[in-house]
């Protein structure tokens, strides 16, 4: 059943509630029951308005719930679609409360509480350097965090010049910053077909429009960026060169070279994120290595330490600095110095170093289980990345995939998640390893989704 067989069903309540809630229970409850396919795209605003008898901002306040709990999602510039029900927020009434979580991209547990009170008490310690970080401070960041974290980022083949650094508040606060910075309201910007949703959001906040550019399993292909930058009036591009998240894609040095040469021959400028890059201990040389004078490089510790540290690092093209520094100013006046100062003490130390070499241990640990679990399934991962990308094997489609596998307790993450405008989303699953407690959780998890990859119901074969 589609939205518009369901327009006319659809409950505008007793008067108890407002309009707008009761009809996005309505369809909500559509989706979830299955009775909406995921991918149906909703009809436009102004449509569904005249066809119920309400206001086009009533439509707008029940797409926007939809959207909150996980259930609909706004494409830039084509509209809101119906994603399947196991994105449903953790606060949606009908939470699935025993679900195995494989959906959430988090770090492990490992040994960061330690390290941080280590860190605290050799604060402590100092004084002067307590009453520094509890004062105002520039908004690129203090000088003793800006070089602990450009040497941070010559992992990644950087200069290492702390000047072109500045520290943010995790890498989609500087994403954010970055987009203030270069694009204007109507700009376009060319990324991967399936993209990093933080960077969907900014673009429909900032109404900015993504073009979804084809990749392989190297990631972005050359010749589709050539064609997209000859065809769209851009100047930008984003992009994951190194475990692309969410196919776990790396490119080969010589595919660096490749799309390296088509963005400086067409001047396009590189915001590129190398947050999961971090995960491994000598990632290849960053495609802003290639572009210095046309780059932004993002990285943080978010997805390989821990999410609540919300410490990143921007290195960017000399000429723009003052500019990016303007809209941090703007956005935040300051980075706040407290924790910044614990990420350059672990840096200084090597407690950084151990704590992501223990996060690769427990990911190599269950990559292990996993395989073991999920033999004779072509599925893609790296032994640095905790994600595993599954295309379904025939006759399962994603969305009626991930509807019965939440039925039975497990969630994942569709393609649809990271699809980017009209791109067509491929069937298919992103499967995290690092979301459960433990390892004999993930194996369950595990075996509960390939029991049902291999016991496709008839409804399967539906188109």
């Amino acid at each position: 059943m589609s939205f518009e067989q369901l327009i006319s069903t659809a409950s505008l309540g007793d008067g108890s509630k407002p309009k707008y809630q009761s009809i996005a229970e309505d369809l909500a409850q559509a989706i979830l029951n299955g009775q909406v396919p995921m991918g149906e795209k909703l009809p436009p605003q102004r449509n569904l308005a005249h066809r119920l008898g309400v206001t086009t901002g009533t439509i707008s306040r029940a797409y926007a719930i939809l959207e909150r709990q996980g259930l609909a999602t706004a494409r830039v510039g084509d509209g809101t679609y119906v994603r399947s029900a196991e994105h449903a927020s953790p606060s949606a009434e009908f939470e699935h409360q025993q679900a195995i979580d494989l959906a959430h991209n988090v770090a492990m547990v490992g040994d960061e509480s330690q390290a941080l009170q280590a860190a605290f008490q050799s604060l402590s310690q100092d004084a002067e350097l307590m009453r520094q970080v509890l004062s105002y401070q520039s908004e690129t960041g203090m000088r003793r965090h800006r070089e602990a974290g450009a040497q941070w980022l010559r992992r990644f083949g950087t200069s290492g010049q702390w000047t072109r650094v500045m520290v943010t508040h995790g890498a989609q606060h500087g994403l954010a910053c970055v987009l203030r910075t270069v694009a204007r309201p109507g700009d376009a910007v060319l990324t991967e077909s399936l993209s990093y949703p933080g960077l969907q959001a900014l673009a429909r906040s900032m109404r900015l429009q993504l073009i979804g550019v084809e990749t392989d399993d190297e990631g972005m292909v050359p010749q589709a960026l050539e064609r997209a930058a000859k065809t769209f009036d851009t100047k930008f591009v984003y992009c994951a060169p190194t475990l692309h998240n969410p196919t776990g894609a790396t490119m080969s040095m010589a595919r660096r070279e490749a799309v390296a040469a088509v963005m400086r021959a067409h001047g396009l400028f590189i915001i590129e994120d190398c947050v999961h890059a971090a995960m491994q201990a000598h990632p290849l040389p960053a495609l802003s290595t290639w572009l210095p004078e046309q780059s932004f490089l993002l990285s943080s510790f978010s997805k390989v330490l821990a999410p609540g540290l919300r410490v990143g690092y921007v290195e960017a093209a000399p000429a723009w600095l003052s500019k990016f520094a303007a809209s941090m100013r703007a956005d935040s006046w300051m980075v706040a110095p407290l924790l910044p100062e614990i990420a350059t003490r672990w840096l200084e130390s090597g407690a950084m170093e151990d704590l992501i070499a223990q996060q690769r241990h427990m990911t190599s640990q269950r990559l292990a289980r996993a395989h073991a679990v999920l033999q004779g399934l072509d599925f893609k991962t790296d032994p640095d990345f905790p994600l595993i990308w599954l295309p379904l094997p025939e006759p399962w489609r994603a969305g009626q995939f991930a509807a019965a596998l939440r039925q039975a307790g497990v969630l994942v993450r569709t393609a649809d998640h990271f699809a980017v405008g009209r791109s067509p989303a491929p069937h298919a699953i992103r499967i995290s390893l690092n979301a459960p407690a433990s390892v004999d959780q993930l194996e369950s998890g595990l075996r509960i989704l390939k029991a049902l990859i291999d016991n496709p119901p008839s409804m399967a074969m539906d188109p």
